[in-house]
């Protein structure tokens, strides 16, 4: 059977992105939704976007910010960066209130069980006999230097190296990337929300697998900046002036 794959990654709590996401998806035919992490942290509706996953049964998986907001793990500046550096304090305490209540918006509408038992990993073959595997980073890790440009073809050698698969998918860099490195094709999707994109624009993937091989395209689409602009601040999220920078064309 033909079954039409929608990736998606780094939503970031961004329900307005996910929305014109999965609306261009069905525009194309998009049959099954996979979701590899930075689902619901840092943006101003965590708990729209998981019920909006919900209602479209995506599979999902975890990523940074899910440990970030489970075990009160946090990405730089550590405590102790803050403490050689007094002027990181600023940034350390909104790190912290963004997480927080991201956590207490989750807890409060009963989500924090379902966070916690999402995989590390996802894994497809495809109709073709393609191997595929979906991560959030790199193949063991949810974090680190990911997938990006200026990655060596040598470290994406050593990332992939043993994964048993023979298309890798990740995010987390929130750059679009697609390299052949030996026999192992890797790609990254992008972002749905904070996109390093000068346009901004939301990016996924859509794999079409047939008999014969798959074909795998890259897809823009653009939504209402404005409307998360205003969300940030209606929702007083302790992180807004940070997160609308994001949202705003350079």
């Amino acid at each position: 059977m033909l079954i039409v794959l929608g990736l998606v990654s780094d939503i970031h709590g961004n329900s307005i992105a996910l929305e014109a996401v999965i609306a261009d998806g069905e525009q194309v035919g998009v049959d099954e939704w996979l979701v590899l992490g930075d689902i619901v942290a840092l943006g101003h509706d965590p708990v729209g976007t998981l019920e909006m996953l919900a209602s479209i049964r995506a599979s999902c998986l975890s990523g940074n910010t899910e440990r970030y907001v489970l075990r009160g793990d946090l990405p730089h500046p550590s405590p102790d960066d803050v403490r050689r550096d007094v002027e990181l304090l600023s940034v350390f305490q909104e790190c912290v209130a963004s997480f927080n209540w991201t956590r207490g918006a989750l807890t409060q509408a009963g989500w924090i069980d379902w966070l916690d038992d999402l995989p590390s990993e996802l894994r497809r073959t495809l109709l073709c006999g393609t191997r595929m595997l979906a991560v959030h980073a790199s193949p063991g890790s949810d974090d680190g230097e990911g997938f990006a440009h200026q990655v060596s073809d040598a470290a994406l050698r050593a990332m992939t190296d043993g994964i048993d698969a023979d298309l890798v998918l990740g995010g987390h860099t929130h750059e679009v990337m697609d390299r052949q490195v030996g026999d192992v094709r890797v790609v990254n999707l992008g972002s749905v929300s904070n996109a390093k994109r000068p346009d901004r624009m939301a990016s996924y993937v859509v794999i079409e697998p047939r008999a014969s091989g798959y074909t795998l395209q890259h897809r823009y689409v653009d939504y209402d900046h404005q409307a998360v602009i205003e969300a940030l601040d209606t929702c007083r999220h302790p992180a807004a002036q940070y997160l609308q920078r994001f949202q705003q064309a350079t």
